[in-house]
């Protein structure tokens, strides 16, 4: 199936489920190796984040924490820019490694904002691992990106935890607007 339809828009696929987990057991490595010897926090920006936290968690073998957050940006295809936090940070973050885990970055509002909450709480580290950057939509350099599954061109997407005004979140593949 190379084409669907959510709500009223068409999307083509832009990444197969087996791509996205090929990519996501390298990140997982990698995550392991970075953090061997320490327990980090992993914290998952929700809604998008969910189906990439629990594959990426899958591939983590090193002693871990997990945590939410949930903020919202989105109204329709475009971020509106203003940030309401409607589920909030864990507050023992102190001295503690956090893993900031994102379904995409695009603008890096929400990004910020949420990493003005973590670094309020004085950890040791915070990293950004996002399975989606696009890099002509960042409006400001997020130096703490350092996990990036797939660089995509600035186009909506859909799928695998991304959502058209509620649906398509639960999309196997990714897929991009037509």
């Amino acid at each position: 199936m190379n084409k669907i339809q959510v709500h009223d828009k068409d999307f083509e696929i832009l990444l197969e489920n087996d791509t996205i987990n090929k990519r996501i057991r390298l990140i997982g490595i990698q995550l392991n190796v970075d953090y061997e010897n320490r327990c980090p926090v992993f914290i998952g920006v929700l809604n998008g984040s969910f189906l990439f936290m629990a594959d990426l968690l899958k591939e983590i073998d090193i002693a871990c924490e997990v945590g939410f957050i949930q903020v919202a940006s989105y109204k329709g295809t475009e971020s509106t820019g203003s940030i309401k936090e409607t589920f909030g940070l864990p507050t023992n973050l102190k001295d503690r490694d956090v893993v900031l885990v994102e379904d995409i970055v695009d603008t890096g509002f929400t990004l910020k904002y949420i990493l003005e909450k973590v670094h309020e709480q004085k950890p040791a580290s915070v990293t950004v691992c996002s399975l989606l950057f696009k890099p002509k939509a960042l409006k400001e350099p997020i130096e703490e990106l350092t996990y990036v599954g797939f660089e995509i061109p600035n186009e909506f997407v859909v799928g695998y935890g991304l959502d058209y005004n509620g649906l398509g979140r639960n999309l196997k593949d990714i897929y991009r607007a037509i």
